[in-house]
């Protein structure tokens, strides 16, 4: 994974973030959700808990830290490039993963027909598009790899040292990854197709450890979205 080179725009040092282990917290609340009993899985609010501890845990480590938006990645110089690469990224994950929900899944015997009985498909399009999808891109990023992928890997500095191993990059990657494609909500919203958000996550992980540009997985994850929300209302809602 490359790292950024000292200059102008270089992000703050980790050796002065404070805070860092709050990436634990949403890490943890995931995995003890699938401890609970099944009558508490199924509540909203339980779904919802590891997200509501991330952005908890997120607020904590902001208030300890300065230059928070270079630490996330969302300088304003990286905008317009992250936008470009962010565009691209998307539109060919979006049509790749459309292929596999609509044509690759049903021909496994897999039903998909319970996608337009999700929240998502029940709230009006002009709603959905642009606006919501783009604004669950926003905080979703801002959860999973600008904060909870940063944060990892700022721990691990902590712990072992400034140069990072490609092994430890490549831990904090997957374990961001995992928690994001295993959200208690995004399996019980989307069931068997939450394993698609498992290489989502990879391939934004990646992006956001190689460039530091947040802005290229938002737009990635949003226009990625907007092409598979438009495709799958088309071919199963009237």
């Amino acid at each position: 994974m490359m790292e950024p080179g000292p200059g102008p725009h270089a992000t703050p040092t980790q050796a002065e973030e404070r805070g860092a282990a709050l990436a634990l917290l949403p890490i943890a609340a995931t995995l003890s959700f699938y401890t609970l009993p099944a009558s508490l899985q199924e509540q909203t609010f339980v779904q919802f808990a590891p997200q509501l501890l991330a952005y908890l845990a997120f607020g904590l480590w902001a208030m300890q830290n300065h230059g928070i938006a270079s630490r996330l990645g969302l300088e304003k110089w990286k905008a317009w490039k992250g936008l470009r690469w962010g565009f691209l990224t998307g539109l060919l994950l979006g049509c790749l993963n459309s292929v596999v929900i609509l044509l690759i899944s049903p021909s496994l015997g897999y039903d998909i027909h319970f996608l337009t009985a999700t929240p998502h498909a029940q709230l009006p399009l002009f709603v959905m598009v642009p606006w919501f999808i783009c604004l669950i891109a926003l905080f979703v990023e801002i959860n999973f790899r600008g904060f909870m992928l940063g944060r990892l890997l700022s721990w691990e500095r902590q712990l072992l040292g400034p140069k990072l191993s490609p092994l430890a990059s490549t831990i904090a990657l997957g374990i961001s990854a995992i928690t994001f494609a295993f959200d208690p909500f995004m399996v019980n919203t989307f069931q068997h197709l939450h394993w698609i958000a498992l290489w989502d996550g990879l391939i934004w992980g990646i992006i956001w450890l190689s460039t530091k540009n947040l802005y290229a997985t938002m737009v990635a994850h949003a226009v990625e979205v907007l092409v598979l929300y438009s495709a799958t209302r088309y071919t199963l809602m009237p």
